[in-house]
């Protein structure tokens, strides 16, 4: 009777250890330490396993859906934000051409205005040598005037001439340009009223 006695306790020992053992692992598994399902698919399959039942390390199907369309957004927005890009370094470069265009344009009209300020200030130097001496002339001798401006070049001659005259009508005097005229070289005299007639 006492060895049935003690077989008892030790099976209900035994019985209390695999109890206390099977409820730790159900405990362990509800606080989600370990996964009991996924140990026990080992030994019994499911014939169609659900996708929204997927608590393994890989992803479910509607997980691997949702990530390839936000893959698919991130590269279509890389792809337009280089566009963008390149669109703007194009314009960039655009710009840059515009300017130094600006600028070359900019340096062609200081030059310009350089140009012609020192042509109005030959003109003025000019015009004003111009004007000394249509006033030499007109008080010197005819005939000594005419030998002094049969040396000069034609140009100079016209205008002097033509500021004689303008001299002449100022005063309210009759010129002495065409008796000047007659008094050279027959060939020099029609060549100067020529050109007096084009320019």
């Amino acid at each position: 009777m006492n060895n049935v006695s003690e077989r008892a306790k030790i099976f209900y020992l035994l019985m209390i250890i695999i109890f206390v053992f099977m409820a730790g692992f159900f405990w362990l598994d509800y606080i989600g330490l370990i996964n009991l399902n996924k140990e026990l698919q080992q030994y019994y399959k499911r014939e169609i396993p659900l996708v929204i039942d997927s608590d393994d390390d890989e992803p479910s199907l509607i997980e691997r859906e949702e990530f390839n369309k936000e893959k698919k957004k991130l590269l279509e927005r890389i792809d337009e934000l280089d566009k963008r890009e390149a669109e703007i370094l194009e314009k960039e470069k655009k710009i840059a051409k515009e300017r130094e265009e600006l600028e070359e344009i900019r340096n062609g009209l200081d030059i310009e205005k350089k140009r012609q300020e020192e042509a109005k200030k030959r003109y003025s130097g000019y015009s004003k040598n111009v004007i000394d001496l249509a006033q030499k002339i007109a008080s010197m001798r005819p005939d000594e005037a005419v030998q002094i401006m049969i040396k000069w070049e034609e140009p100079l001659l016209i205008d002097v001439l033509r500021q004689m005259d303008i001299n002449a009508e100022e005063a309210g005097q009759i010129s002495i340009t065409s008796y000047l005229i007659s008094l050279m070289p027959r060939e020099k005299a029609s060549q100067i009223m020529y050109l007096m007639t084009q320019i």
